[in-house]
């Protein structure tokens, strides 16, 4: 390896190439913690693995607001397509400099008709990034990070050698409001304030619905959620406009309306407090 390559020079060109966070855990943690079952480890993807980079790009808050939209669904699909292409550079960096390296696809899934038969990918963005210290996991099931709560998309790099990592964050960032579990349209978020249980399939047919109407993904749940810096940054504290309709700016609710009724197709019923 490349004596040169360290963790602040790994972090750095994964800045320069687009990523916003970045974050490195050896693949011991996926053992020492054990909260995910061995064949979704990062070895089992790539058995020389030895550490993984996590990498996260935020949906920006204004637009998720309007979700579902095709406008979301456009920011989503932007994010997704930048995280692959910062991932492939930093690996192929990693590479050139001796220090290999592979990327792995934000996503794992043809397409979200796939998670109706099987609603779990090979490997979780969300644990790796929450081993490499850039948040905690939330009560259903995101990671939730301090810059941006929710917000998040995130892309792993696995790389075949020792990275001085990043602590692992000691604290809950989860409030426990349960406004995630108040707000989905489908019910897919149940259980107590200790314990959450997502159904996965309902999630999944959700997001297939709203494929057909071009207004995926929902981001009901990420949208709601009070935490992160990024509601401080666009005035948007109050999250009570988002389950009842008079705490709404006007301005805000025209702009909701107006995006909403603009590329893609509405479900009739659909959101009545917005028509």
């Amino acid at each position: 390896m490349n004596k040169s390559i360290d963790r602040e020079t790994i972090i750095a060109e994964a800045k320069q190439f687009g990523a916003e966070l970045v974050g490195i855990a050896p693949v011991s943690r996926w053992k020492e913690y054990g909260d995910l079952a061995t064949e979704y480890h990062p070895d089992r993807v790539w058995p020389a693995a030895k550490s993984v980079i996590a990498i996260g790009m935020p949906v920006w808050l204004p637009i998720v607001d309007t979700a579902p939209s095709n406008l979301g669904r456009e920011l989503y699909d932007t994010v997704n397509l930048l995280l692959d292409q910062v991932a492939y550079k930093l690996a192929a960096y990693l590479n050139r400099n001796g220090c290999p390296a592979i990327s792995i696809p934000r996503d794992g899934y043809g397409d979200v008709e796939m998670l109706l038969t099987k609603p779990i990918a090979a490997f979780s963005h969300v644990w790796a990034a929450k081993y490499a210290g850039l948040g905690t996991i939330g009560w259903n099931h995101t990671l939730l990070t301090p810059q941006y709560g929710p917000r998040i998309r995130l892309v792993s790099v696995l790389s075949g050698v020792e990275l001085e990592p990043d602590a692992v964050h000691s604290d809950d960032f989860c409030s426990r409001c349960m406004l995630c579990k108040k707000n989905c349209p489908v019910g897919a978020i149940s259980g107590n304030e200790k314990y959450a249980h997502l159904d996965r399939i309902a999630c999944a047919r959700n997001g297939v619905t709203l494929r057909q109407t071009c207004r995926n993904p929902c981001n009901r749940c990420i949208k709601v959620c009070p935490i992160g810096a990024d509601r401080k940054l666009y005035d948007s504290v109050n999250v009570s406009k988002y389950f009842d309709v008079s705490k709404v700016d006007k301005a805000q609710f025209a702009s909701w309306k107006h995006i909403r009724s603009h590329g893609g197709r509405r479900i009739e019923g659909e959101d009545k407090e917005y028509e």
